[in-house]
């Protein structure tokens, strides 16, 4: 997988996967809005003797729509590839718009020049729709093929791993006084929360759709809060609820200890976040733990995971905040901050 998203440039692949799609969309949305004013069967084709060749609304607008993303993938998935000429992947992005917008903007005309008839062989390609939905289908394509930038693009991500890879050459020990990871409940846990909240939800759902899903929102919730992320570098001690909600964020240089220890839940208020007795607790389950002393007097209890994640946790901790007492407030990548 590595390999391939190193192979293509991930922005067009995207684009060329999402942009025939949405378009097909549109155009569907679009026919079943004119539906009502349109002939049944439609004309896909007209003859010089006046006559037609049909087809229903729901095959001439399906297949249209297939056509669309068909082709606009066809050609548009041609620009991918990062082992391709620059010139040749901009000329395929640009053509890859043209084609799909030009055949929309043909179904589209076909189907206007059929607007309020009663028998389809009377109708005609509407031309106005044609040259207007042609003139800007080129257009766009031409723009397209200028302004896509088919070379390797530096981003942000580059930014921010070249600054890490600069600390770890200059700081060899930084590495060491990182540890990143997630801690959630046994899976016991869930299934009894999907127990005790799906079976009564589908029974509520029969009479009461609406508190059925409610019961459903706060059971997924509920699980969602027996995830964490736990964090802790140089800066100190970081710990999110379901990996977005800051419940601890504590400097290095409030860290007074930090020990690993098997807790009980029930002994620091149960799962979650706690506060008890003048300790904050966030435990998934019972088992492996850190408990950190602040230089304040309070304290902290955050799930380890497992016994060598919570070691190692600990250790951390104990290494970061001597190196804060010793040498005052760092930043994370062990410089004075500015």
């Amino acid at each position: 997988m590595g390999k391939f998203r190193d192979s293509v440039d991930a922005k067009a692949l995207r684009f060329a996967l999402g942009f025939p799609v949405l378009l097909a969309v549109a155009f569907v949305v679009s026919a079943s809005l004119l539906r009502p004013d349109l002939p049944e069967p439609l004309a896909i084709r007209w003859t010089a003797d006046g006559g037609a060749s049909f087809a229903p609304f729901g095959a001439y607008v399906g297949w249209g729509a297939a056509l669309v993303v068909a082709c606009g993938w066809l050609v548009l998935l041609q620009a991918v590839p990062l082992n391709r000429p620059v010139l040749m992947r901009r000329i395929m992005m640009g053509a890859g718009l043209f084609l799909a917008l030009f055949i929309t903007t043909v179904l589209a005309a076909g189907m206007v020049g059929q607007a309020g008839l009663a028998d389809a062989r009377d109708s005609h390609v509407d031309a106005i729709v044609l040259a207007s939905g042609s003139g800007a289908a080129v257009a766009l394509g031409v723009i397209m093929a200028f302004v896509y930038k088919a070379d390797r693009q530096w981003s942000p991500d580059d930014d921010r791993a070249l600054q890490s890879a600069i600390a770890r050459e200059l700081d060899p020990e930084l590495a060491a006084d990182t540890i990143r990871f997630w801690v959630h409940a046994r899976s016991s846990v869930f299934v009894m929360i999907g127990i005790g909240s799906l079976f009564p939800a589908a029974l509520l759902a029969i009479a009461v759709p609406w508190l059925g899903a409610v019961l459903v929102l706060v059971a997924a919730l509920a699980a969602a809060f027996l995830f964490a992320r736990v964090t802790a570098d140089r800066a100190g001690l970081k710990v999110l609820v379901a990996g977005v909600v800051p419940v601890m964020d504590v400097p290095a240089g409030a860290i007074a200890t930090a020990a690993a220890s098997d807790l009980k839940a029930a002994d620091y208020g149960g799962w979650g976040y706690r506060h008890h007795r003048g300790t904050a607790a966030l435990l998934v389950s019972s088992g492996p733990a850190v408990v950190v002393r602040k230089t304040d007097g309070g304290r902290l209890a955050v799930s380890g995971g497992s016994q060598a994640t919570a070691a190692r946790l600990a250790d951390v901790l104990t290494r970061v905040a001597e190196r804060a007492r010793r040498s005052g407030p760092t930043s994370a990548a062990g410089q004075p901050p500015s």
